[in-house]
């Protein structure tokens, strides 16, 4: 089976993303896959990699008839999926490059134009431009099976504001918040900070409203922490989300299916700084992830439930990891968001839920293959 994994893309997790495609590509079975890996630099032009074994670092660019970098092989072929169910695959366009490095000066031969055919796409992609439902809608428009959520469930997701929204009408319980634009803002930002002093006081949490892994979040407890809150989340998205903060402990869980989901166990992030910051995930490993958490069963069994209808109500499918807020003082559960391609590092808590619930990640892998193959079939006309 020819897999296609696709990674990098245009938004500020592009290196999160590498990361956890470099942790999927050499999980996978080679003996059941062929793996042909896509990579979307920052700028969003489309690669085929030479093999699934060259995933670029931070940083690297493509410089197409220029300099080889030192240890890479072969070259990276300019490719495309096209939104045309009757041709389905990636196309290898004409010419080639190279990523760029510290090597010697290249001139690749030319080559023809071919397409490879592809049975199933794992988007790897975090962020806007990738987890958002954009590339999800052109999968469905060549006709290619993928993993994940499909258009609405991606988009969902992956904006804050519509996510609390339709938690709410699905009655769940979410942290009080307020949704403001950039325009807003800038137009208005004495009578914005007054408004949130007055209905949420503070602390408070800044967040970009269409983006992961906590770029662009901040932690405000005064006036003009919050002004510089909103600067520096506007720099990242035009929608921003500010939500009241309280003493938590940070929990989540895993889920996994279609239309009938199943729950991981729950497990616990205790992060090494005041709050689970970009650095605390992916820089400081000081952080710990409890699985499971040390928890009641009544609370475990209650963020289980409340994640497959968190899953649910914004039409996930395949895969999804549910973040929730236990409140210190009052026990209180909050759904805080779900995320329709969670983490895939080594360290990410989706596959350690589901290795300790007893799901190797081999074989969550392949589970998730499956899923998508049987959401495929289940499409009108298929």
């Amino acid at each position: 089976m020819r897999l296609a994994v696709i990674c990098g893309g245009r938004s500020g997790e592009h290196d999160v993303s590498l990361m956890s495609a470099r942790s999927v590509v050499q999980a996978l079975d080679r003996n059941r896959y062929e793996i042909a890996v896509l990579w979307i630099d920052r700028e969003g032009g489309w690669y085929l990699l030479p093999g699934p074994d060259h995933l670029p670092g931070p940083g690297e660019k493509t410089d197409p008839g220029g300099k080889a970098e030192k240890g890479k092989t072969g070259n990276v072929r300019p490719a495309a999926i096209l939104p045309d169910p009757g041709r389905p695959g990636i196309h290898l366009l004409a010419g080639s490059g190279t990523l760029t490095g510290s090597g010697e000066s290249l001139e690749p031969p030319g080559v023809e134009d071919r397409t490879l055919a592809v049975d199933v796409a794992f988007p790897v992609l975090h962020g806007p431009y990738g987890e958002d439902g954009t590339v999800q809608g052109l999968l469905e428009l060549a006709g290619i099976p993928f993993v994940g959520a499909g258009v609405a469930g991606s988009a969902a997701g992956m904006d804050k504001g519509i996510m609390k929204a339709l938690f709410r009408e699905a009655g769940l319980p979410v942290v009080d918040y307020r949704l403001y634009t950039r325009r807003d803002w800038e137009r208005d930002p004495a009578g914005i900070s007054r408004e949130v002093e007055t209905a949420l006081g503070y602390p408070v949490f800044v967040k970009p409203a269409n983006l992961g892994s906590s770029v662009g979040v901040s932690k405000a407890g005064d006036h003009a922490g919050l002004a510089e809150a909103f600067r520096r989340a506007a720099r990242h998205d035009r929608r921003i989300m500010v939500e009241k903060g309280i003493p938590v402990r940070e929990l989540e869980c895993a889920v996994l299916g279609n239309d009938e989901p199943a729950a991981s166990v729950v497990g616990e992030i205790i992060p090494c700084a005041d709050f689970y910051d970009y650095e605390a995930k992916y820089a400081d490993d000081r952080t710990r992830l409890v699985v499971p958490a040390e928890v009641p069963p009544g609370i475990s069994d209650q963020l289980r439930d409340l994640a497959v209808r968190a899953f649910k109500s914004v039409d996930c499918a395949g895969m999804g990891r549910v973040d929730f807020f236990l409140h210190r003082d009052t026990g209180a559960v909050y759904v805080n968001e779900i995320n329709t391609i969670p983490g895939f590092t080594k360290v990410s808590m989706y596959p350690r839920l589901w290795e300790a619930t007893g799901l190797p990640y081999p074989r969550l892998l392949d589970r998730l293959v499956e899923l998508a193959l049987e959401r495929h079939a289940e499409r009108p006309g298929e």
